[in-house]
Formats: structure tokens, sequence, C-alpha cells
């Protein structure tokens, strides 16, 4: 088992428990005052209210009604399920678990380079090229097992 596939499996253990904790996040505001919460944290951040991001959090968190939330806690569930199914299969060698990567960080492409030339900046672009370097050691890995 190579360094490079265990890393990506780390990388995508951690992006699936993150995602997994921001799930049970949302879970536990169903039937709470969402608005509030908001308020709340950007005032604990010393974040301008009136500032844009802060202000589109705020608006945001106005329309969320509860189920919005518990779609959202779904989703971000299922999302969570597919990074940790695909760490699972990296970091115990399966070859399923790095087509899955190859395929599953192919999809992410199209969007990152659309984002890429609607707002040009370092962030997208080393998004980009972090996925394209992932896609491509996947692959790599795969045609590299076959030729074995």
């Amino acid at each position: 088992m190579s360094r490079g596939i265990r890393a990506v499996a780390l990388l995508e253990g951690a992006k699936g428990a993150v995602v997994l904790l921001a799930g049970f996040g949302l879970f536990s505001l169903v039937h709470r005052d969402v608005q509030r919460f908001a308020e709340i944290l950007v005032t604990h951040a010393h974040l301008n209210p009136a500032s844009r991001v802060p202000r589109v959090f705020l608006a945001f968190a106005n329309r969320l009604d509860d189920a919005r939330l518990w779609q959202l806690a779904a989703g971000a569930m299922a999302y969570s399920a597919v990074r940790l199914v695909e760490a699972y299969g990296l970091w115990y060698g399966r070859r399923w678990g790095e087509a899955f990567a190859a395929a599953s960080g192919a999809v992410y492409v199209p969007f990152e380079v659309r984002e890429l030339i609607h707002r040009p900046g370092p962030l997208s672009l080393a998004l980009l090229l972090v996925n394209l370097g992932i896609v491509g050691y996947m692959l790599y890995a795969l045609r590299r097992r076959t030729a074995r």
C-alpha cells in the first residue's frame, strides 16, 4: 500500500468526518431558532452583520425551516457516507476504492473549472490542481495495478 493512497484515504476520511459532524449540527438545529443562532455566531465571531458575508449568512439562516434543515442534514449524511466508504476502500487497498476515488474526484472537475473561469483566484486554482492531482494519481494507481 503506497503512502500516496493512504494520504488520499486520510483526506477523504477527514472530509467525511467533518461533513458528518456538520450534518449532526444541522440535525441539532431542528425545532430551534436558527436565525437567533446565526446572529449569536456572527456576534461571537466579531463580524459586522452589515458586511456582505455575514449578511448573506444571516439571510440564509432566516430562510431555513425544519424541512430544509432535514434535507441539508440528510444530504450531509449521504455525502459523508460516500467519502467514508471511499476512504475505507483506499485505506484497505481495494481496487474499487481507487476507481471510486478517481470517478468521484473527476465529477467535481467541470464545476471547479467553471468556478475558476467565473471567479479566478488562488483558492479556485489550488482546489482544481489538488483534485486533478488526486484523480491523476488514482488513475496511475489503477493502471499500475492492472499492469502487474
